[in-house]
């Protein structure tokens, strides 16, 4: 829920958005729509706004990706830990040739059902619900029980899922995806190891942890882009970019009169193509 309100969030205070979802504020239900809607600014403290831009410029990096792989041919779209994501709804009129396959916890895709139902949306018919732990399996193993043909290119988002994997789950989860045809794409973020964070952002980044963990969302697993590298050319994918947040923020957030921007470095965003 973290995640949509921040997304829902972006929608209300901010007059110029980076990523534009005229779905995100209905998708927090009603009574968590209308309490946004009420008191917005209660979600923006400086700790907040740092994280919504973190948020949003993650969203748009991958469906920018995303969008180019579509460009060049690909028409399958897995979406890792979709949670409340809104793609299929927002693409349904405007790319019926996509088939998105949400690959998430049962418990996520029945509440997203019913918000569905309570919202009067009907569900895209190119979308498809994969029940997924990745703790046991893998997303290739989802893909394939979901039907996906991965005899072709698959596009993968993969945001805000492999931190709260450990590091052993990490590596089998990349290298599962030598599975995978040439031409199939991945966008991801991952946290990097604290050694390699300034001391400002090292504690800005085990108090972020600290926080999640109190959350019940513990932090588990970390990587150098180096080793990031090194699982996804054993893979077979090529990375293509690896930002950190002074990347994105000059991509997304240069020249903006309120100030958005994402605070610390203790994630990267990684785009990466099988070859």
């Amino acid at each position: 829920m973290r995640v949509a309100t921040s997304r829902a969030a972006h929608q209300i205070l901010e007059d110029e958005q980076v990523f534009k979802d005229p779905f995100a504020v209905a998708s927090l239900g009603s009574a968590n729509a209308a309490s946004l809607m009420r008191n917005p600014m209660v979600h923006n403290s400086v700790s907040s706004r740092s994280m919504r831009a973190g948020i949003v410029a993650r969203s748009r990096f991958a469906e920018d990706h995303l969008l180019k792989a579509i460009a060049n041919g690909t028409v399958q779209y897995g979406i890792v830990g979709a949670g409340l994501d809104t793609w299929a709804l927002r693409s349904a009129s405007t790319l019926p040739a996509i088939t998105t396959f949400e690959l998430d916890q049962p418990s996520m895709q029945e509440w997203k059902t019913r918000l569905y139902s309570d919202n009067g949306w009907a569900k895209p018919a190119n979308l498809r619900y994969i029940t997924t732990d990745l703790r046991e399996i893998t997303t290739v193993d989802g893909l394939l029980a979901g039907e996906a043909d991965l005899a072709k290119p698959v596009s993968l988002s993969v945001l805000g899922v492999l931190v709260y994997l450990d590091n052993e789950v990490v590596e089998r989860e990349i290298a599962a995806l030598k599975q995978l045809a040439a031409g199939s794409t991945i966008a991801l973020d991952y946290r990097l190891d604290e050694d390699q964070l300034h001391p400002l952002e090292r504690v800005m980044m085990q108090f972020t942890a600290n926080m999640m963990a109190a959350g019940g969302e513990p932090w588990q697993s970390s990587c150098t882009p180096e080793r990031m590298r090194e699982l996804l050319s054993y893979a077979g994918f090529e990375v293509e970019e690896d930002l950190g947040p002074a990347e994105l923020n000059a991509c997304y957030f240069a020249g903006r009169r309120d100030g958005l921007q994402i605070a610390g470095g203790g994630f990267r965003y990684l785009s990466a193509v099988k070859r």
